[in-house]
């Protein structure tokens, strides 16, 4: 089942049903919002489904065709959203283009942070920033979208709580990520809203790719129409969602609606050294941070600019017949101007 929200003038838009090959969609008549289908997810997914194999069929009343530029994000703001880091390369690369050593815990105990879920940005909303001083990056990831969880669940049992499956740019401002982090807290001005695909997914929609709590498919990051990154999500994944979700919910229940993040893919080379660009015969990045420190692993400084106003970033995801599962988010960097 494919689940977009269209933009109208309510915080929380519109639900609609979309078609697998994301050419038609209709306004579901199963729940206004995807947050009301959340909280009901029990009665409300099978007629949703009904409605979804209806449209499929060419059965379904009211069909138009499906705009992803109209879509704001699946959920336009959430009752939470965590972020994890599950591909412990990208950490290890962190560390060591500063000369730290990586304690041994980071492979065993995920890192996770809590980000801002009132505004989240629309897929082809541009990111809009006073100053490309502050580092402005990209981060492609995958995401899933939770029903309610209960405090303790364990990771043997945490993947039943997986409604939804989406995209990610987690959009970070590198510049500012240094002095919040010496401050022992955890991010705030260094993590703007975030932009998540137009559609989210029922896990079977992925049938064999969506294993062992992984998105076993490559995701696709062109900057500017260049391919930056052709990150494959289902290798080096060192913690999957079920790990994430128990994680997340040690120490308190997550409420319908909850995203959890996988944190910025990242590969290793086949060689099982840094990732390559794809110039190179690699498979690139999911970040410009990355790439730059790959940069001064190998040559001691970085070469790479981050994002500067008028660039864009493209992030999607295909199946191996090269069909579009999530839609895309296409983003342009705009200057911003703050109110006088």
């Amino acid at each position: 089942m494919k689940l977009a929200t269209l933009k109208d003038m309510s915080r929380d838009g519109k639900l609609l049903v979309v078609s697998k090959n994301l050419k038609k969609a209709i306004h579901a008549k199963s729940a206004p919002t995807m947050q009301s289908a959340l909280d009901d997810w029990d009665n409300v997914a099978p007629r949703l489904k009904e409605e979804y194999d209806q449209l499929n069929a060419g059965n379904a009343e009211a069909a138009f065709d499906f705009d992803e530029t109209a879509c704001t994000s699946p959920l336009p703001r959430a009752p939470q959203w965590l972020d994890g880091s599950a591909y412990v390369n990208h950490v290890e690369l962190v560390r060591k283009a500063r000369n730290a050593e990586m304690p041994p815990s980071f492979w065993e105990d995920p890192l996770m942070y809590q980000g801002g879920s009132d505004t989240f940005l629309a897929p082809h909303e541009n990111i809009k920033m006073e100053s490309t001083d502050w580092g402005i990056d990209m981060e492609a990831e995958t995401a899933v979208i939770l029903g309610d969880v209960p405090m303790g669940a364990k990771k043997e049992k945490t993947l039943d709580y997986v409604r939804l499956i989406m995209l990610v740019n987690d959009v970070s401002l590198r510049g500012l990520i240094p002095q919040e982090l010496g401050k022992g807290f955890g991010f705030v001005q260094s993590k703007p809203s975030s932009a998540f695909s137009p559609v989210a997914i029922t896990p079977d929609e992925l049938g064999d790719a969506w294993k062992d709590g992984k998105v076993n498919l490559p995701i696709s990051v062109d900057l500017n129409d260049l391919p930056l990154g052709r990150v494959h999500a289902g290798v080096d994944m060192t913690f999957n969602f079920g790990k994430l979700i128990e994680h997340a919910a040690k120490t308190r229940p997550l409420s319908a609606g909850t995203i959890i993040g996988s944190g910025t893919i990242s590969n290793k080379d086949k060689d099982g050294g840094p990732g390559k660009p794809i110039v190179q015969g690699g498979l690139g990045y999911c970040c410009l941070a990355e790439e730059r420190m790959v940069e001064t692993i190998l040559d001691g400084k970085p070469s790479t600019p981050f994002m500067q106003f008028g660039d864009n970033v493209k992030i999607y995801m295909n199946d191996e017949d090269g069909n579009s599962i999530f839609g895309m988010m296409n983003q342009d960097v705009e200057k911003y101007n703050p109110p006088a």
